[in-house]
């Protein structure tokens, strides 16, 4: 990657930062993440994200899309309610 390419990377990062929102370790979040364990085949990190994904759906109308390539984390997300995009890998 060029310098100019990371620029331009970066500045498309920066781009998207402002439009993300980030969920905080929280007690709650903990306590989602561990059952997402205990019910999901799932590495901690991935918990973690799961879980976050379903608070922040709390806040919404419900689970939508939840964009993964990884089986595990596409089949948990599919059982949490969640579409996982893309369909197919």
């Amino acid at each position: 990657m060029s310098v100019a390419d990371e620029q331009d990377a970066r500045a498309v990062l920066e781009d998207l930062q402002a439009t993300w929102v980030e969920m905080e370790p929280t007690d709650a979040l903990r306590t989602e993440a561990d059952r997402m364990l205990r019910q999901h085949a799932l590495r901690a990190a991935d918990a973690l994200q799961l879980a976050a994904a379903r608070l922040w759906a709390r806040y919404l109308r419900g689970p939508g899309p939840f964009v993964c390539y990884d089986v595990r984390l596409r089949e948990a997300a599919a059982a949490e309610g969640f579409l996982p995009c893309p369909v197919r890998i």
